[in-house]
């Protein structure tokens, strides 16, 4: 699911900024890029984020607001030193070309704070409580979020509803017409000889039974009402994984109504809820 949260807090002697931001993907994927002095605590702020979210691509990004009395600085005993480095590098293999400033400053150790000592205070505990912040305002978005696809997801289902409703009332006229077409080719057959009754409702009861489409009927409607329960109760689990075993099992009762069906305007509707429920997934997957 998309979402945004974004905290602030004191690390140590440092004022941290830390933003989150998710998008859709069926796993917790997360993808974390800490300043220099706080990459020893990545473990600690992948895991405390794995608490907190189930799913989704999630992108932490940090930076450490500094007072402007303790603003970087050029460090020009370093950088003297690095400019000379590449100069002679430079002339040894004859490469052309000039060292400019830029690349230089971009070389490590070049650029420090005037107080180093102050981002070497901090703790885990720290930066976890200020990412634990971030995500519970992430948490909110993706919560307003959920609701709306929720929505979207309820107007799916009651489509499907209904041309599975259109397959219930449709299934005995079509028992009877299939009754009404053995009959007929019965009676062809025999040529106006007498038709064993008996024999010729045997048939008629295999028939019935082979084309009979109760059963997926009923578990349909048990499927959709479980996942009507899902979207409402909202497990502090997540309802993403049940959501996606109960669209299998509903677009297996949908294949199988098909392969049953032999008539044109059940195969419609059947068509009609495949479509529906393949919306219904690609919303599914935007879902914890």
């Amino acid at each position: 699911m998309t979402g945004f949260g974004a905290a602030d807090g004191n690390v140590g002697g440092v004022l941290v900024s830390v933003e989150l931001r998710s998008v859709n993907h069926r796993f917790f994927n997360p993808s974390i890029k800490l300043p220099g002095a706080l990459s020893r605590w990545e473990p600690e702020v992948r895991e405390a984020l794995r608490q907190r979210i189930a799913r989704g691509h999630v992108t932490v990004s940090a930076r450490i607001d500094r007072p402007e009395s303790s603003a970087p600085v050029i460090d020009e005993v370093a950088f003297a030193a690095r400019a000379a480095a590449l100069t002679a590098l430079q002339q040894r293999h004859g490469l052309g070309g000039t060292v400019d400033v830029a690349t230089v400053l971009r070389m490590p150790d070049v650029i420090r704070s005037l107080d180093p000592e102050a981002e070497e205070e901090g703790t885990a505990e720290e930066l976890v409580a200020v990412v634990n912040a971030a995500a519970s305002s992430l948490l909110s978005a993706r919560e307003a979020e959920g609701a709306r696809l929720a929505n979207v997801v309820r107007e799916r289902l009651l489509a499907i509803e209904v041309a599975v409703a259109r397959i219930a009332a449709r299934s005995p006229l079509r028992v009877v017409a299939h009754r009404e077409k053995l009959r007929e080719a019965v009676r062809d057959l025999l040529d106006g000889a007498a038709i064993d009754e008996q024999r010729l409702a045997q048939e008629i009861a295999l028939l019935a039974e082979r084309i009979d489409v109760g059963e997926e009927i009923d578990r349909f409607g048990s499927h959709l009402a479980g996942f009507r329960e899902t979207l409402a109760l909202a497990p502090d689990s997540g309802v993403g994984k049940r959501l996606g075993f109960l669209l299998q099992e509903l677009l297996r009762e949908a294949n199988t109504t098909g392969s049953k069906a032999n008539d044109a305007t059940m195969q419609n509707d059947v068509v009609l809820v495949k479509e529906e429920l393949e919306r219904v997934r690609e919303q599914v997957e935007n879902l914890e």
